[in-house]
C-alpha cells in the first residue's frame, strides 16, 4: 500500500513522439496536419448524418458512433505529442488509460456490429428496417459502450495497482499499458500474459462474427445473377472491410504480441498508426467512397453558398 501510495502523489515523464532525440518539424507539422485532417473529417461527417435525411439510415447511425471514437481517440493521445511529451500527473496518466482502452474495445465491438448491419442489407434487404429498428441500434451501440467501460475499469485499476517507484520516464508519447509496465518495481508477467489472453478474445470474438457476416455477403454476392447488384453490395461493404483491416492490423499487433517481442519504437509508430492515421482514413474511406455521403456534402455546400448570396 506504501508503493502504491507513493504512486499516486507521482508524475510520470512521456518521452514523446520522437524520443529523447528531439522533435522532427517536417514530422510535427504532418502529424498535426493529419490530426487537423482527421478531427475536421469526422466532426463533418457528424454534421452530415445528423443534418441529411437521406442519412436517417441504420448504417449511417453507426457510423456516426464510428466517427465520434474517430474523434474522441486522437483527442486524448495527440494533443501532448505535438507538445514534445514532458511530465503527466498520476491521475492524468490513468484517465488516459481509461478513455483509451474505452475507446479501442468499444470501436471493435462496434465494428463487428457493423459487419452484421452490412449482412442483413445485403442477405435479407426486405426485412432490414425491422431486424435493424431503432431498439437494436441502440442495444448495439450501448453494447459496445458497456463493453467498452467495462474493459477500461478492470485494465486501468489493475494497471494502477502495480506500485511505480522506478524510472518515471514513459517510453511513449501517451500513457498506454504495456508501456506503463514496464516502469513497475514489481513483477507484472502475470498479468502481462493475461492481457495478451484477453487481447486475444477480445480480437478473436469480434473477427468471428465479422468473418461469418463477410462469408454470407459473399455467398450471396455470388448467387447475384445481376452484375449491378454485385457491384453495389460491394461497395456497400468495402468500405467497412478496408476500416476493419486498419484497425484490427494494428490492434493485433498491439495486444495479441506480447510486449517483449516487439520494441518501443514500434509500439510508438503502431500506435500513431491507429491514434491518428486510422481515425484521419476512416473519414476519408467513408467519405470519398460513399456517394450518399458525397451528395448530403454537396447539399449543404450548396445551401451555404445560397445563403452566402
Amino acid at each position: 500500500m506504501g508503493d502504491m501510495n507513493q504512486s499516486l502523489g507521482s508524475h510520470f515523464i512521456l518521452v514523446g513522439l520522437f524520443g529523447p532525440s528531439g522533435s522532427n518539424q517536417l514530422l510535427l507539422s504532418l502529424v498535426a496536419a493529419m490530426f487537423i485532417v482527421g478531427l475536421l473529417g469526422n466532426t463533418m461527417l457528424l454534421f452530415l448524418i445528423r443534418v441529411d435525411s437521406r442519412l436517417h439510415t441504420p448504417m449511417y447511425f453507426l457510423l456516426s458512433q464510428l466517427s465520434l471514437f474517430d474523434v474522441g481517440f486522437p483527442l486524448v493521445t495527440i494533443p501532448s505529442s505535438l507538445q514534445g511529451g514532458g511530465s503527466i500527473s498520476f491521475g492524468g496518466c490513468a484517465a488516459q488509460i481509461f478513455f483509451l482502452t474505452l475507446i479501442g474495445v468499444a470501436e471493435g465491438i462496434l465494428l463487428a456490429l457493423m459487419s452484421y448491419d452490412r449482412y442483413v442489407a445485403v442477405c435479407h434487404p426486405l426485412q432490414y428496417h425491422v431486424l435493424m429498428r431503432c431498439q437494436v441500434r441502440l442495444l448495439m451501440v450501448g453494447s459496445s459502450w458497456l463493453g467498452g467501460v467495462l474493459n477500461a475499469s478492470i485494465q486501468t485499476s489493475i494497471t494502477l495497482h502495480f506500485p511505480y517507484c522506478a524510472s518515471r520516464i514513459v517510453d511513449h508519447f501517451f500513457c498506454e499499458v504495456p508501456a506503463l509496465l514496464k516502469l513497475s518495481c514489481a513483477d507484472t508477467s502475470a498479468y502481462e500474459l493475461a492481457l495478451s489472453t484477453s487481447g486475444v478474445l477480445i480480437l478473436v470474438l469480434p473477427l468471428s462474427l465479422i468473418a461469418t457476416s463477410y462469408g454470407h455477403v459473399l455467398g450471396a454476392v455470388l448467387r447475384m445473377r445481376s452484375e449491378e447488384a454485385r457491384n453495389k453490395a460491394f461497395a456497400t461493404c468495402s468500405s467497412h472491410i478496408t476500416v476493419v483491416e486498419l484497425f484490427y492490423g494494428t490492434a493485433m499487433f498491439m495486444y495479441m504480441v506480447p510486449g517483449a517481442y516487439h520494441s518501443p519504437h514500434q509500439d510508438n509508430v503502431v500506435s500513431l498508426f491507429y491514434s491518428l492515421i486510422t481515425p484521419a482514413l476512416n473519414t476519408l474511406i467513408y467519405s470519398l467512397r460513399n456517394l450518399e455521403v458525397g451528395m448530403a456534402l454537396v447539399k449543404v455546400l450548396s445551401r451555404a453558398g445560397l445563403r452566402s448570396k
